[in-house]
């Protein structure tokens, strides 16, 4: 039996690790679209990662960029896949401010360039195409909870970058008869996100502060209310969106928002750690003021109680302590989206994808992979190693 063919751009990210993982797990061949870089990049792939020298390979690199049309239409005419999922971008949506000519040609034309190469090489009855839209495309939002009904508003650079890449989907659909789909995605994390993603910058910030490796969090909008789900249960949506019948657009989300003032309260609990806050905006400050010895040894480790008790805010009044949390407001956006909630009734029906994780779940898997990972650099600190500061 032939296997089938997946192409996957931005293989190197969150998204396109596991869902790399996924599909060599189902007997997929799968090529993947890496940028050139003189540093690796490929860390989230190592484990699948195969020698060039192998033969029977099932995962295979190309070095590419959604930028240029000549290297994406060569690509898919080596790999002839049965299966495209373009999850390349630049999906930062605050760096989208200070890039948007880069993020307009990545996000929106590089996905029109995948669609017309499909189109020139003849392969649209054979290549169905997955295109990763995002719930930053309601940004302004018009109707809560959003629909794959409800009217766009993008309040970025990066939101209308992805507006196009979602109309030119429709339209290529439309227009060719391609099986191409667009599934809007709501706010996806996991161990693996990008460091510079406000979950994962708690997630990691949090850990490295427990082990008296940092102080202070700057974060931006405390009050930004957001839809999270796990990554890998996006990822398999996105698999089932490409083996219906018939193109569709869907909306893939939890049904629940959270803020993200109460996402550091709930990554401070699973440490068994305390959070309150005091003042507003940009003044506004997170102590710590409690700790569950019981919970935190088990978590952390005793030996690093003793020393991180002395971050408990004692007098409430006097707010002499290093707060853990700080906002700064150069990590406000020129345009604030305060509320995303996203409703998946029709991805739950028509799909039958269920989510495997809750947001605790995905806190808890968050927050111990990074305290695991923060104690080996704190194990080399202490045998005389340098470590990296990963200033943003």
């Amino acid at each position: 039996m032939t296997k089938k063919v997946a192409l996957i751009t931005g293989i190197t990210g969150q998204d396109g690790a596991y869902l790399a993982e996924y599909l060599i797990k189902k007997d997929y061949i799968v090529h993947g679209i890496k940028r050139r870089a003189s540093m690796f990049n490929t860390e989230r792939i190592d484990h699948i990662y195969q020698d060039p020298h192998v033969d029977n390979r099932n995962l295979i690199l190309h070095y590419g960029d959604m930028t240029d049309s000549m290297n994406l239409t060569r690509i898919i005419q080596e790999a002839q896949p049965d299966e495209i999922y373009n999850l390349a971008a630049m999906s930062h949506v605050k760096v989208s401010f200070d890039t948007p000519e880069y993020t307009a040609n990545a996000d929106g034309i590089g996905t029109l360039r995948i669609l017309e190469a499909i189109r020139l090489l003849g392969l649209t009855r054979k290549t169905r195409v997955y295109q990763a839209s995002t719930s930053e495309l309601y940004g302004l939002v018009q109707q809560v909870p959003q629909t794959e009904n409800t009217p766009f508003y993008p309040r970025s650079p990066y939101g209308v970058a992805k507006l196009y890449a979602y109309w030119i989907t429709v339209n290529y659909r439309e227009a060719y008869n391609m099986h191409a789909s667009n599934g809007i995605l709501f706010n996806h994390e996991s161990p693996i996100r990008g460091e510079t993603f406000v979950t994962r910058k708690i997630t990691r910030a949090f850990s490295r502060i427990v082990l008296g490796m940092q102080d202070t969090i700057f974060l931006g909008n405390l009050s930004a209310r957001r839809d999270w789900g796990h990554a890998k249960d996006y990822i398999r949506a996105m698999h089932l969106i490409l083996q219906q019948e018939k193109p569709d657009d869907y909306v893939i989300a939890t049904g629940i928002t959270t803020s993200i003032r109460d996402f550091i309260k709930l990554t401070a609990s699973e440490l068994g750690i305390e959070m309150t806050f005091f003042g507003e905006g940009a003044d506004e400050k997170g102590y710590v003021t409690a700790i569950d010895d019981k919970v935190f040894n088990l978590k952390v480790g005793e030996q690093y109680l003793e020393n991180f008790k002395k971050r408990i805010r004692k007098d409430l009044k006097s707010g002499n302590e290093i707060p853990v949390i700080s906002v700064d407001p150069q990590y406000f956006r020129p345009t604030e989206v305060e509320l995303l909630i996203g409703d998946p009734t029709k991805a739950k029906e028509k799909l039958g994808w269920v989510p495997k994780y809750d947001l605790k779940g995905l806190i808890s898997d968050m927050i111990h992979s990074d305290v695991e990972l923060m104690k080996k650099d704190a194990f080399l600190r202490e045998g005389g190693y340098r470590t990296l500061n990963y200033f943003e």
